[in-house]
C-alpha cells in the first residue's frame, strides 16, 4: 500500500508550569490543530525528589471535547465530579469524555510524593462533533497490563494499541468517533508500516529517540505533519531506538471556538459554558 509523504516537522515550544518540564507540540506557530487533535501537553521526564509537591493540575473544569492521558513514567491520581478516582501508574492510560462538563484533578499520589521518581505523562486532548459536545460524562482508566500489546519486525517493534484496530486486533478503549490511537516502541533500527487510511489525519509525535518517517529522521519532541496521499506511514528507529504517539481520525471539519478548557462551536455556546460551570452545574469533586 502506498506510504504517506511527509508535509512538515513541528517542533514542540517549551512552556514549563512552574518546575514541570512542558512542552507543547500542538497548537504551535505552524499548525493550529490536526484536526481533530486539539492539543498536546508534554511533561517531563523529570526526576522529583523525594518530599515533592508533585503535579500542579488541581480541580478544574472541560466541556466539549475528550482528553487522553498516557502516563509513560511515575504515577496519576485522577479525580472527577462524576465520582471516578483512579492511581493509574505507568505504562497506564486514561481516557476521559469531558461531555456537556465535569471538574477534574489529576495530581501525583501521596507515594510518589514522598519518594519521588522518574515522572513523563503526556495529555491529548480530541475534539467532540456538535452533536456529542452534551453527551454525558465518561471516564475509564486502564494499567498496562489491561492495553493489548502487538508486536511486529519480528519483536523489534511493539504497539500498545490504546484505541481502533491494527491488523485486526482491537483497542482498549472505545471512542466515541472512531479514533485510533497507539503508542509505538521502536528498538534500534525497528520499522513497521502503519496503517493510516486516506480521508482520515494522522497524528504523530515522536516522544524519544529518533523516528525515520517517509525517509526523513525526525528527532523527539517533534509532530510530523503528513499528506493525505497515501494509506499507510513508513517509519523506521534510529540507532537508539523510539517511542512515538500515533493515531489517526476522521476530520471533524467544524468551527473550533475555544476558551481555556472548554472546546464548542460557536462564542454563544462558550458563553453558557462558563456560566454552567459558574452555576455549578458541572458538580463538585467529594
Amino acid at each position: 500500500m502506498p506510504s504517506r509523504s511527509l508535509v512538515a516537522v513541528h517542533p514542540a515550544m517549551r512552556d514549563d508550569i512552574g518546575d514541570l518540564v512542558t512542552r507543547r507540540p500542538l497548537p504551535g506557530p505552524g499548525l493550529d490543530q490536526v484536526d481533530p487533535f486539539l492539543f498536546l501537553n508534554h511533561h517531563g521526564p523529570q526526576t522529583y525528589r523525594p518530599g515533592n509537591q508533585g503535579l500542579p493540575f488541581g480541580p478544574h473544569p472541560h466541556r466539549g471535547f475528550e482528553t487522553v492521558t498516557f502516563i509513560l513514567e511515575g504515577e496519576l491520581a485522577h479525580l472527577d465530579s462524576g465520582g471516578h478516582e483512579s492511581v493509574i501508574r505507568a505504562g497506564g492510560v486514561q481516557w476521559m469524555t469531558a461531555g456537556r462538563g465535569l471538574v477534574h484533578a489529576e495530581v501525583s499520589p501521596e507515594s510518589f510524593k514522598r519518594a519521588g521518581g522518574p515522572m513523563e505523562i503526556l495529555q491529548l486532548w480530541v475534539n467532540l462533533p456538535g452533536r456529542l459536545k452534551m453527551t454525558a460524562p465518561a471516564y475509564t482508566g486502564l494499567q498496562r497490563e489491561d492495553i493489548p500489546l502487538v508486536e511486529a519486525d519480528d519483536g523489534r517493534v511493539r504497539i500498545e494499541l490504546i484505541s481502533g484496530t491494527w491488523e485486526g486486533h482491537k483497542g482498549a478503549f472505545e471512542s466515541l468517533t472512531g479514533v485510533a490511537m497507539t503508542v509505538l516502541r521502536l528498538a534500534p533500527g525497528g520499522r513497521v508500516s502503519a496503517p493510516a487510511p486516506q480521508g482520515r489525519n494522522v497524528f504523530l509525535y515522536v516522544v524519544a529517540g529518533t523516528l525515520e518517517v517517509a525517509g526523513t529522521p525526525v528527532p523527539k519532541f517533534n509532530l510530523v505533519e503528513l499528506a493525505d496521499d497515501g494509506d499507510s506511514v513508513a517509519l523506521v528507529a534510529g540507532a537508539e531506538g523510539a517511542v512515538a504517539l500515533f493515531g489517526h481520525a476522521a476530520p471533524l471539519s467544524e468551527p473550533v471556538v475555544a476558551h481555556g478548557p472548554f472546546v464548542m462551536n460557536t462564542r454563544e455556546e462558550i458563553v453558557a459554558a462558563v456560566r454552567d460551570y459558574q452555576a455549578g452545574r458541572f458538580g463538585t469533586l467529594s
